[in-house]
């Protein structure tokens, strides 16, 4: 319910909607080495809408990119934009893409029985959170964003509510979910400035990013991509940095339990131990993940026989190196973080002492 302000109807006299594909001509289609050209003309039946069980011809136009054409058949649900005269009849029908909105919701309905079969109370609240991840960024940072609010700024205020809403969601009102916020917006800072240091140093623009130029000829000329892009390599590793902090200070509040007494530096070197194993493991998956959406580009420069110093020195691939690395810095630097904060209030903590007597006296009664 919450209005982002890019709520304008940019089609009008549109309407968006499911419909059946009952028949397909093709004969307007035609191959151009790999590259297919024309169109296909279709009949279909539309399943929603104001004009739903009506039959009307369907245009799927090809724009000789594999990236954006589809071929439709016999049976598919495509997604159709139909155009109205004045009258309200359907003048023309532009079959967009496949219809995918019910896989999507079998899909996520899977993960929701999954989480919540696996954890219980707690994956209900992990899903709280997620939900709220979800909505902080389609109605607060992306709207903020594009009305040219500082990017960073923004970046920074919805990673940082977003970590403190998970870790208190999923971690309760404790002092290990405490430890974990204020080490993960500490490293989120320090992410944060780095992204910007080194960006002005790569001389690496916003425009690397996929669809930016795109962004501009709609309109919005004077956004900052940089700081976009800048925003955006804090983000991506937000996190992994959130889910490493919580880890350790997890690990160190079971430590105290069982042992009150263990001294500030004591605690601290073994956060320190324990955040060893974990960072190896935590910058491997950011290296995995980022790399991931870049495996093409590599695939293409290898196939051409590119020299590997042509390669590194692309715009691209710098980029991803720099958005790769600099997020792993920010991950090495939560283990030693969040082990100096968990040293200064976990240590000597009442609470725990009283939580070791009352297991003691138990352990002693069995």
């Amino acid at each position: 319910m919450i209005p982002t302000g890019f709520e304008k109807q940019i089609y009008v006299n549109s309407e968006g909607v499911r419909a059946r594909v009952l028949s397909v001509d093709n004969s307007g289609m035609y191959k151009t080495g790999l590259v297919t050209q024309g169109g296909q003309n279709c009949e279909i039946a539309i399943e929603t809408g104001s004009h739903k069980g009506e039959k009307v011809k369907g245009v799927n136009l090809f724009v000789g990119k594999y990236e954006f054409d589809k071929v439709f058949e016999k049976g598919d649900m495509a997604w159709v934009l139909l155009e109205f005269d004045s009258n309200g009849s359907v003048i023309y029908a532009n079959m967009i893409d496949y219809y995918r909105i019910n896989k999507q919701i079998f899909l996520i309905g899977l993960f929701v029985f999954g989480i919540i079969s696996f954890s219980g109370f707690t994956g209900v609240r992990t899903l709280l959170s997620f939900a709220f991840a979800v909505l902080s960024i389609w109605k607060v940072l992306i709207p903020s964003m594009l009305k040219e609010y500082n990017p960073l700024l923004i970046g920074l205020v919805v990673g940082n509510t977003l970590t403190v809403t998970t870790l208190l969601l999923v971690a309760g009102f404790t002092k290990k979910a405490y430890a974990a916020i204020l080490s993960s917006m500490g490293c989120s800072l320090i992410t944060a400035l780095m992204a910007v240091a080194f960006t002005r140093w790569y001389k690496i623009d916003g425009t690397v990013m996929q669809w930016s130029e795109s962004l501009l000829y709609t309109g919005f000329m004077s956004l900052d991509l940089t700081a976009i892009f800048q925003a955006g390599i804090y983000l991506a590793c937000s996190g992994a940095i959130l889910d490493l902090s919580i880890d350790i200070s997890a690990a160190l509040e079971e430590i105290v339990k069982n042992n009150p007494d263990i001294s500030r530096v004591e605690l601290i070197k073994s956060g320190l131990s324990i955040g060893k194993s974990v960072v190896g493991s935590q910058t491997t998956t950011l290296l995995l993940a980022y790399m991931g959406s870049y495996i093409s580009v590599m695939m293409v420069y290898m196939a051409q026989g590119t020299p590997m110093l042509n390669i590194l020195n692309s715009k691209s691939i710098s980029a991803e190196i720099l958005h790769t690395f600099v997020g792993c810095l920010g991950l090495v630097m939560v283990s030693p973080l969040t082990s100096l904060i968990c040293g200064l209030m976990f240590e000597h903590s009442e609470e725990y002492k009283i939580r070791s007597a009352d297991l003691n006296e138990t352990a002693s009664d069995i």
